[in-house]
């Protein structure tokens, strides 16, 4: 396994590094696991940091995509330079590939690419919408024609792509990817305490959170009966518009008369004066610790994902695992099943939004009756099984 970082495991450096970095050093000395033998991992440090400060240069001149494509081709490089163990697999994320691809091929080495996203189809989508909302976020970003077209030349080399969704997958092909090189190959989650968390693209999911254990207990964590108070919704991940921020805002207007309150935990990505103006039953958190993240889940009866377009939006697993019931678009990940676990609705569509979420507000038994089905249905998305079936998927290719 080759990282760009890789947190140390002896005490004195990670007491050093926690020191230097604060709080914001949890996540790098989280980056670890006690699943790989040390010798089985190489890491490439001094890129990782070139490539932090690369990025967050590109983003004070408000050029991300020059510096996405700059510090991918630096690992890329950089990882194709390195003296590697013989192997007759590579796997390598989307974006940061290509020289790999390019060497491994010659090698007659069996490439598989795991697509992290929907691609240019994901940037087109957002762009659009914003340029439809300029006061949500300012106008869109110009198309990084050169950022993509690297990300072409990695489909056509290699030999399978896995993508984690249906829609990535159509997305993907849309733009010219191979149909007949497509697997799918839906992302992980695993609660704490039994591994990692968030897996299945090798870091945890920037939405996460903590397993609230006792859930059971409704009424005594929330104080009082469900029905005799307002439904929780729960928005929990960065507060974007390709997320669909504006349509849950709408929503939230059209239900005002009704007995339901919003809460919405994250990164702010859009303009200020869209907080001051949003209905009165919404409440926004901005972003949140991870260890009260918890709690978000324990207080909410659901949660919303109207996503306009992610290629899997881990989230949706991650409430589930809490017990929450899940309304999301079909932009993303199929997690959600029909009526049993919550409900699917169309993207930029608050009406359909608002009535998904009335009926939860109608029948206030709906949640707790789902809550069973939720705990059930995120198993299926185990680290395990993810780990079988993208081996599954090298064997028959390689057949």
């Amino acid at each position: 396994m080759v990282l760009d970082w890789y947190a140390p495991a002896g005490r004195l450096a990670r007491t050093v590094l926690a020191w230097l970095l604060g709080s914001s050093g949890r996540s790098a000395l989280a980056a670890r696991t006690d699943h790989i033998p040390d010798q089985l991992v190489r890491q490439l440090r001094w890129v990782g940091l070139w490539c932090k400060w690369k990025e967050r240069e590109a983003r004070r001149h408000r050029d991300h995509y020059a510096g996405f494509l700059a510090t991918d081709a630096a690992f890329g490089r950089a990882v194709a330079r390195m003296k590697l163990p013989a192997h007759d697999v590579f796997f390598g994320y989307s974006y940061a590939s290509l020289e790999m691809l390019e060497a491994e091929r010659a090698r007659g080495v069996f490439t598989v690419l795991d697509q992290i996203d929907p691609g240019p189809v994901h940037f087109r989508l957002v762009a659009e919408e914003t340029a439809r909302h300029p006061e949500l976020a300012g106008p869109p970003a110009s198309f990084p024609a050169a950022y993509y077209a690297r990300l072409q030349r990695e489909w056509e080399l290699a030999d399978v792509i896995v993508v984690n969704s249906e829609w990535s997958r159509e997305a993907i092909v849309a733009e010219g990817a191979d149909s007949a090189k497509i697997e799918i190959l839906p992302l992980a989650y695993q609660t704490e305490g039994r591994g990692q968390g968030a897996e299945g693209r090798g870091q945890r999911a920037e939405d996460g959170g903590q397993r609230a254990e006792g859930r059971g207990q409704r009424s005594e964590i929330r104080g009082q009966r469900a029905e005799d108070r307002h439904l929780r919704v729960l928005w929990l991940g960065q507060v974007t518009v390709g997320k669909g921020i504006h349509y849950l805002l709408e929503a939230a207007r059209q239900l005002q008369q009704e007995a339901v309150e919003f809460t919405i935990a994250g990164p702010l990505h859009i303009r200020k004066e869209v907080l001051d103006t949003a209905p009165a039953n919404v409440r926004w958190l901005g972003q949140v610790p991870r260890s009260q993240v918890g709690e978000l889940y324990a207080q909410a009866d659901l949660f919303v994902f109207p996503t306009l377009s992610d290629g899997f939006g881990l989230t949706q697993l991650e409430a589930l695992a809490h017990g929450l019931p899940v309304i999301a678009t079909p932009n993303c990940g199929r997690i959600v099943q029909q009526g049993l676990t919550g409900f699917i609705v169309p993207p930029r569509d608050a009406k359909a939004l608002a009535d998904a979420i009335l009926k939860f507000v109608r029948n206030r038994k709906l949640p707790d009756e789902m809550r069973p089905r939720c705990l059930e249905a995120v198993k299926a998305f185990s680290v395990s099984r993810y780990g079988d079936r993208l081996l599954e998927i090298v064997a028959e290719r390689m057949a």
